[in-house]
């Protein structure tokens, strides 16, 4: 497999201001790669520098073999780029606007195949300053589609927008995935990225502090999964400890006992649960470490600086 980006100990200072402090990242050619971290963490700068807008202050940034700053126009050809916005020319439609960027490119896609893949054909005739957000965010992905890009940087694709077109463009990334293009993605949204990433790298104060993929971290790096069930008041405690251990919580409810324990095999403990004679558990609900808690334990809550917090969960790893 080919390495499409390759990041690697790169620093990024602007005045004072220490941006970026050591950030290493690859991608692979076919990958889906989300970048995610709070506002601030460096997202935006790593993606700019992977695109050749701005050169790192240390370390080496490659795409596609190349450095991206001193060989533009292998970057051009070869890299899509969506930014979060755009000075698009707002008396233009959306065909002038496809038009004008795709007289940019030696072989662009052709205007139909291009609005049919983003959804714009209804609105072809529309100027760009009466599109709903959504219809814009769609407008620049297919500005940078339009040259048959190896890599496509999408900077934020679902900012903003209401969950049925969230749904669209988390489609519309998968169809970019299997056309063959490479994705580096950054998202607010850990439930898009939990979905649609083969991998994710969580930034913090200007340093990716975990990566992997999202069900490994999951896995790895928070608690096991959790089965939750209801009992009659009163239920033996023995019983209990034979279906499902000693280690567990439990909460008085009016009309029982809520029970939740840690499950390293929730399939196994559901089973246990159902044929322990005696016992009638109902209520019964799993739940499994999510990005969300991966995320939560990588940034860090208030007071707590973001390396603490990725060091605290790297150690449940060891």
């Amino acid at each position: 497999m080919t390495a499409v980006i390759s990041v690697q100990g790169v620093t990024r200072t602007v005045g004072e201001t220490q941006i970026l402090r050591g950030v290493d990242l690859d991608a692979w050619e076919g990958e889906i790669v989300g970048l995610l971290g709070p506002n601030g963490a460096g997202k935006t700068t790593t993606v700019d520098l992977i695109a050749g807008l701005e050169r790192p202050t240390t370390g080496t940034v490659t795409v596609l073999g190349v450095d991206p700053e001193r060989h533009r126009s292998t970057i051009t050809a070869s890299v899509g780029v969506q930014p979060q916005a755009a000075a698009l020319f707002p008396t233009l439609t959306v065909d002038e606007t496809l038009r004008l960027f795709a007289s940019f490119h030696d072989d662009p896609l052709p205007l139909a195949e291009l609005r049919d893949r983003v959804g714009l054909t209804q609105v072809r005739r529309t100027r760009v300053k009466h599109l709903s957000g959504g219809e814009e965010r769609r407008l620049l992905i297919a500005i940078a589609l339009v040259g048959r890009p190896t890599l496509v940087l999408l900077d934020e694709p679902s900012a903003g927008l209401d969950p049925e077109m969230r749904r669209d463009i988390a489609q519309l990334i998968r169809d970019i995935r299997a056309a063959g293009a490479t994705v580096l993605m950054t998202t607010h949204h850990l439930d898009e990225a939990q979905q649609l990433c083969d991998r994710v790298a969580i930034m913090a104060e200007g340093r990716i502090v975990l990566s992997g993929s999202p069900d490994d971290l999951a896995r790895e790096l928070v608690a096991p999964s959790e089965v939750s069930f209801t009992v009659a008041a009163g239920t033996d405690p023995g019983l209990l400890s034979e279906a499902v251990g000693a280690t567990r919580t439990e909460r008085a409810l009016v009309a029982g006992t809520r029970v939740t324990v840690p499950a390293d095999d929730p399939d196994a403990t559901l089973r246990r649960l159902t044929f322990t004679r005696g016992l009638h558990a109902t209520g019964i609900a799993v739940h499994h470490p999510s990005l969300e808690d991966v995320y939560l334990a990588a940034v860090g809550q208030p007071g707590e600086s973001a390396h603490e917090s990725a060091g605290h969960a790297s150690d449940r790893v060891r």
